[in-house]
């Protein structure tokens, strides 16, 4: 004798699908195993894993471009204090300035010349000195390599820089004695300020130069990125289609344990009146 039961009703496949479909709701990705698709799951992690990638090198453009803009700022002031400071030269180049005159135009001078070497020492970007070698080292700064991409020659490289009034030629100015400031000695130092000015003019120019390229690299990263998101995407789950999977595997999946409960039930009673 056979007693049969409803084990078509205890399909396997219906808890997996179910699985399956709430798996794909929650992680919001269409492929999660390899047994789902394991050439599209190989090409869908890829370009996740570049998507990373390009998101970190747009970070890290974005701190290049916050470094070359303090840069900027920094050596901006720098240069109006070598405007101020020519302006007093040529205050005292003239005869008709007095010798008190001319020692307090120098004493200014000093001032500003110390404020100069301050914003050097003080400018850095995380720690990181940006007009000298350190805070205390006023020779020339490191040079600044940006990782601007995903490989690793994808450099965008700052000069070294010494923007301080020892790398712009300022010593002697730094160093002038009131005794012997006279006229003559304050229009020789309007080349010896010029200089500096052009200096500086080189260093401004090339930092611009260079946050020209961050940004050009930036946005052309952030198009890639995107481009490649959006390829990405159709690997994504498509909700209503899953949820609606879901249901309906959750429905067959109590009418499968209902129908087993039902099943036992009869046997245990065909069983029992056959015993009886």
């Amino acid at each position: 004798m056979q007693i049969n039961s409803n084990n078509s009703l205890l399909n396997q496949n219906v808890y997996l699908n179910a699985n399956q479909a709430l798996t794909r709701i929650a992680t919001g990705i269409e492929l999660n195993r390899s047994s789902d698709n394991a050439s599209s799951l190989a090409i869908a992690n890829n370009l996740l894993s570049q998507s990373s990638g390009y998101s970190q090198a747009i970070e890290n453009t974005n701190s290049a471009v916050a470094a070359t803009q303090i840069t900027s700022g920094a050596t901006n002031e720098q240069s109006k204090i070598l405007d101020n400071i020519k302006e007093k030269l040529l205050q005292a180049s003239t005869d008709t300035t007095s010798k008190e005159g001319r020692d307090a135009i120098l004493k200014d001078i000093k001032s500003q010349l110390e404020q100069f070497d301050k914003i050097a020492s003080s400018t850095n970007y995380n720690g990181q000195s940006l007009l000298q070698k350190s805070a205390t080292d006023n020779s020339a700064s490191n040079i600044q390599q940006y990782q601007s991409g995903l490989k690793g020659e994808n450099l965008i490289e700052t000069p070294a820089v010494q923007s301080n009034t020892t790398g712009l030629g300022l010593s002697n100015l730094v160093n002038q004695d009131s005794s012997t400031f006279t006229s003559e000695v304050a229009r020789n130092f309007l080349e010896t300020v010029d200089k500096a000015n052009n200096g500086l003019n080189t260093i401004r120019s090339e930092m611009g130069s260079i946050q020209n390229q961050l940004e050009s690299s930036g946005r052309n990263l952030l198009t890639q990125r995107t481009n490649t998101q959006n390829a990405a995407s159709m690997f994504d789950t498509d909700y209503a289609k899953e949820s609606s999977n879901f249901s309906k595997q959750n429905i067959l999946a109590k009418i499968g344990a209902f129908g087993q409960a039902q099943s036992s039930y009869i046997n245990q009673q065909i069983v029992s009146r056959l015993i009886g």
